[in-house]
């Protein structure tokens, strides 16, 4: 699992936002946890890139469904995995039976450079208006997206 934390001014690392605290939220106080620490290529855009994914999941509203009379609940991690692959940015594996499956790709630093990063926030964009802020124009979601940021007044 990969989380994005931020240096803070005392020196602790601390959550991107509330999405990665969230993730972070899944150990328990005093759990040791092995990371490795990378930095990534532009903070402020993958922090624009979260706000973004952030901004379509919490408008997301899948169908009710149940499964084994357990209620679907709907998750982070793969919505932002469903966003990347329908923007086109996936690899091609297959499983043990033989069947062909989409995984997400890496937007890791190693995996994905700037200029790739940006056409993907743009597909992912996309996506979005497309299947879950259909009243939403780019201008109006670009507009939205800078507020929550504090890009513009």
């Amino acid at each position: 699992m990969e989380i994005l934390l931020t240096k803070a001014a005392d020196g602790t690392l601390r959550p991107l936002d509330e999405a990665q605290a969230d993730l972070l939220k899944r150990y328990a106080t005093d759990t040791l946890i092995r990371c490795e620490v990378k930095q990534v290529r532009n903070p402020r855009f993958h922090r624009k890139f979260f706000a973004l994914l952030t901004l379509g999941f919490e408008s997301w509203e899948p169908p009710i469904l149940e499964y084994k009379g357990f209620e679907v609940q709907k998750d982070f991690e793969h919505f932002r995995e469903d966003v990347t692959i329908a923007a086109g940015f996936y690899v091609v594996t297959t499983n043990l039976h033989g069947s062909v499956r989409l995984r997400a790709q890496s937007i890791s630093f190693a995996s994905m450079k700037q200029d790739e990063f940006e056409r993907l926030y743009n597909a992912v964009a996309n996506v979005l208006l497309q299947k879950v802020l259909t009243r939403y124009t780019r201008a109006d979601l670009d507009q939205v997206i800078n507020r929550v940021l504090g890009f513009c007044s």
